[in-house]
This record gives structure tokens, C-alpha cells and sequence, in this order.
């Protein structure tokens, strides 16, 4: 391993911002679940989750533009959250929080109706049908976010990818899911005016525009009849 991830992973143990639950914790056992707004952040603002956050570019820009709001970046990988948590620290951002955990451990992490809001930011698309399960958007994470989110609140996903779109899109409407708003070319939809969906931008969202690659966006929120 590179001396410079080891100094990363050395550093993040004494980052205030960062959550490394060992992997043996259980629903019961972790202090924070259902209690993130009071414990974590101090106050009662909403909470909204970065899943697969990587450096954590989306969840910082979120943090900056939104200080009413509550941010958890979310990602496995140690040396990617570094970069954002001590962007954070630098920046004195307090509403802004990372958690290494595997995207599949949620539910042990957050209570039932305990966010506002669950962003998607170009996500592995794991293409292979037999891999469709992994998917960030596919049924089976729906029906643990579904857990997570109050009724009505937002899921997003950004993406390059025409195939996890599409595929996105076919879960929605399969699924009673209601469909927002949806475009497959985010920089050149004139019907779009959020601004903030094209000012934050992800290092990968930025390399793909470079590339002149179209950015889909949906926006969409998850059936109330979703099992609990």
C-alpha cells in the first residue's frame, strides 16, 4: 500500500467529521441511528445522504450552498473520503458529516423516516444483467431507502450512463414510484432551472462534459405502499 494512503487512513482516525463503525456493529448497537439531527449535528435541520459519495465533491457542494441542511456522505472506500472530510474541516462545514460504511448496511446506520432526501452521483452501473442487484437504484436498494426516507422525500440520481438511466426509469414505473422530473441531457435542458444540479459537480461529471457526454438526471420519490 502507498505511504500516502497509509498516512490518509492514519489521519481519518482523528477526523471529527468521519464515522468508521467496525463492521460487526448491529442495528441496536449503533449510538447514532435515529438520532443523527441531536447527537451528530446539533440541531434539527433535515438530513440528506450522499450514497457512494467517493471524494465527496457533491456532498461538500451541497453543505456550502445549503447550511439549513444536514449532510452524510457515505462511502466505503477510506482514502476517497480523506479528500472531502478534510475539505470540511479546513472549510470549518459543520453541517456535513461522512460515514464509511457499504452501501448495503444502511438500514443499520439510519432510523425509519429519519432523511429528507438520498442523492445518486454517477454510481457503478454495473452493467452485467447478473449484477443488476447492485444497482443503486434497483428494487432491492429502493426498498432500503424506502426504511430511511419520510414520505414523499426525493431520490436522485445523476449519471452518465443511458443504460442505468433507462434501466432507472423502468423501476420507477414498474414499481408505482412517482417521477419527478427526468431528462437525458441535464446541460441542455432548457426545462431544467435548478441551478444547483449543474453548479455542484463531481470530478467524473466534469470529465465526462469535457468529453462533451451527456448528464441524465431523475428525480423521484418512492410509492408509500413500499414494504417497511
Amino acid at each position: 500500500m502507498a505511504k500516502n494512503k497509509l498516512k490518509k487512513f492514519a489521519e481519518i482516525n482523528s477526523f471529527s467529521n468521519v464515522i468508521q463503525p467496525p463492521a460487526y456493529y448491529s442495528i441496536s448497537r449503533f449510538s447514532y441511528r435515529g438520532k443523527w439531527k441531536e447527537e451528530f449535528f446539533r440541531n434539527e435541520n433535515p438530513l440528506i445522504l450522499e450514497i457512494g459519495c467517493g471524494k465527496g465533491e457533491y456532498t461538500i457542494g451541497m453543505a456550502r450552498a445549503m447550511p439549513g441542511y444536514n449532510f452524510i456522505g457515505i462511502d466505503i472506500k477510506g482514502d476517497r473520503l480523506w479528500k472531502g472530510a478534510r475539505e470540511a474541516l479546513d472549510e470549518g462545514l459543520y453541517n456535513v458529516g461522512f460515514l464509511r460504511v457499504k452501501a448495503e448496511a444502511i438500514n443499520s446506520f439510519f432510523g425509519k423516516n429519519e432523511v429528507q432526501g438520498i442523492w445518486l452521483t454517477f454510481p457503478d452501473p454495473h452493467l452485467r444483467k447478473s449484477r443488476s442487484g447492485k444497482r443503486l437504484t434497483s428494487p432491492r436498494f429502493l426498498e432500503k431507502y424506502s426504511r430511511l426516507l419520510t414520505p414523499g422525500s426525493p431520490v436522485h440520481l445523476k449519471t452518465d450512463n443511458h443504460s442505468l438511466h433507462s434501466y432507472t426509469l423502468d423501476v420507477i414505473r414498474e414499481n408505482g414510484h412517482k417521477l419527478l422530473v427526468q431528462t437525458d441531457d441535464l446541460y441542455n435542458d432548457p426545462d431544467i432551472r435548478e441551478t444547483l444540479l449543474k453548479d455542484i459537480q463531481t470530478y467524473y461529471e466534469e470529465k465526462f462534459l469535457a468529453e462533451n457526454k451527456p448528464i441524465c438526471y431523475l428525480k423521484f420519490a418512492l410509492n408509500a405502499t413500499q414494504p417497511k
